[in-house]
């Protein structure tokens, strides 16, 4: 059961209260991704991780739902959504939006965006896109920039980022990027606090309606609270890509096998 699972994963803290039942429904297994960031190559391992768990499974309905900011940061952010928005996945996937999601696009809307978007992730987007990220500087025409960088997007790409959706829940799990704004029912959360919110979110000792599992604010290992799960695990540093698998009442992290 879940309780045994957050032992055997060593709480954040020795007095971290145990989380209370959740489930998914009977008969289904679903996969969660945590915050990609440009590593085409970790998403593709844990790919592989997921096809042969569900090739032991093979009854099971699979979902995978991807936690959102695929941009920004590591390497090959154009290769991410490249395989995501073809769909190019062992099982259906529900990709949600995260923040970087939404500032790529609003710059490809405004260009003085620029000015927010490149102290996080620009520069390594722009160029995972063919274009000379050196030409991206304070003293650069940012229409131009923004101008090239439309020409340089795939229209499918933009299409898929802007179908995103910012949650999902499956049983009593309710999947977002960032987390939810306590006191607020799951069904009235604010989009902007479902992709950007910290506190008061992460301090809250609040039984949501459902378990949130989300990501955004990294961790150096999966947090698992009485009211919360947090996968980001800051992948594009440190080459750990954190995949946590549910079915039933148990959860888990989905590893290779040693």
């Amino acid at each position: 059961m879940i309780r045994n699972v957050f032992r055997l994963l060593k709480r954040k803290s020795a007095d971290a209260v145990p989380a209370p039942s959740a489930h998914v429904p009977p008969g289904e297994v679903v996969y969660a991704i945590g915050d990609i960031h440009g590593r085409a190559d970790l998403l593709a391992e844990v790919a592989d991780l997921i096809a042969a768990d569900v090739a032991a499974s093979p009854d099971l309905k699979a979902t995978t739902v991807l936690l959102g900011d695929y941009v920004d940061r590591g390497p090959a952010s154009a290769q991410v959504i490249e395989t995501l928005s073809r769909r190019q996945f062992p099982t259906e996937i529900v990709p949600l939006r995260g923040n970087h999601e939404q500032v790529m696009l609003d710059f490809l809307s405004d260009p003085d965006v620029l000015d927010q978007w490149g102290s996080f992730g620009a520069i390594e987007t722009i160029a995972s896109y063919g274009m000379d990220a050196r030409l991206v500087t304070r003293d650069s025409d940012y229409s131009q920039i923004r101008d090239a960088f439309a020409l340089c997007v795939p229209a499918s790409h933009v299409a898929f980022l802007s179908s995103l959706p910012h949650f999902h829940v499956i049983g009593d799990y309710f999947f977002c990027h960032a987390g939810v704004r306590p006191g607020i029912p799951l069904h009235l959360q604010a989009e902007e606090d479902l992709i950007w919110i910290r506190e008061p979110f992460l301090n809250s000792d609040e039984r949501f309606e459902k378990m949130i599992v989300h990501g955004h604010t990294p961790q150096g290992r999966a947090e698992f609270l009485h009211n919360r799960i947090n996968i980001d695990t800051r992948a594009y540093q440190s080459g750990r890509l954190t995949c946590l698998r549910l079915e039933e009442g148990d959860a888990r992290l989905l590893t290779p096998a040693v």
